[in-house]
């Protein structure tokens, strides 16, 4: 099975690069999209992640990430979907720009890893992203599918355990006519994955995010999905917000 990827812009951060970019790019202003991916192909309906419940829209966050930035329905809506019409949701990890939306896909099969149920319940004093409210509705009506290690969704789209960012966050590997697509279980940009020339300089090959889990295996982590994929999709990666499809 192959699939087509389309990147929905659902909310956007501006904040310091360094966010981004573990020990550079700190002091510059950055403002990342935050996307919904609906994964077109085959009988089930699936987008990755729900992105941000009402998001800040304004023409100068548009020139800054180069695209339109819509609500949950009105991204959903430009492809004839609608929350209810959704069976399947992916979730990288469960900090609240990525699941914000999830109470409205009421018939949808919501899947995450364990340590990121954890980690919303009872979250780190350090890690203030995680907020409950947002994933109750589908916990309550028993429509969270609970992973702890890596799974195949449906025939060519596959999670996998990729703890850089979160404990559990999770990449998703799309099977796509250019070949396999991964979009990154953890908030990076493509600078993470081909830094400029100065910092390759010192032998780095590519950048840890800003926020992670362990420096050193976020490192790891990121070479292992950079040499796994054919297109590589790093999760803010501000190129998506204008490309309708991927794959």
């Amino acid at each position: 099975m192959e699939y087509k990827i389309h990147p929905i812009v659902m909310g956007t951060k501006v904040f310091d690069k360094g966010m981004m970019t573990y020990q550079n790019g700190y002091g510059n202003p950055y403002t990342i999209p935050i996307y919904c991916w609906y994964i077109e192909g085959g009988e089930k309906k699936v987008i990755v992640d729900t992105g941000e419940m009402s998001p800040i829209r304004s023409a100068d966050r548009e020139a800054s990430i180069g695209g339109k930035i819509f609500t949950f329905e009105e991204g959903l809506e430009k492809w004839g979907l609608t929350p209810e019409s959704i069976d399947i949701v992916i979730h990288t990890h469960l900090h609240n720009d990525h699941c914000e939306n999830d109470y409205k896909c009421v018939n949808a099969t919501f899947y995450v890893h364990e340590k990121e149920l954890e980690s919303i319940h009872d979250p780190h004093p350090l890690d203030f992203r995680y907020m409950e409210d947002f994933i109750e509705d589908a916990e309550d009506n028993g429509r969270i599918e609970i992973l702890n290690g890596d799974r195949e969704i449906l025939p060519g789209i596959s999670m996998i355990h990729t703890p850089a960012h979160t404990e559990g966050g999770m990449s998703v590997m799309i099977q796509t006519a250019q070949g396999k697509a991964v979009i990154t279980g953890f908030c990076v940009i493509s600078e993470n994955f081909y830094p400029p020339r100065e910092i390759r300089a010192m032998e780095m090959d590519v950048i840890p995010p800003g926020t992670h889990v362990n420096a050193y295996e976020a490192y790891d982590i990121l070479m292992k999905v950079k040499s796994s994929a054919d297109i590589l999709i790093p999760l803010h990666e501000p190129e998506f917000a204008s490309r309708d499809t991927i794959g």
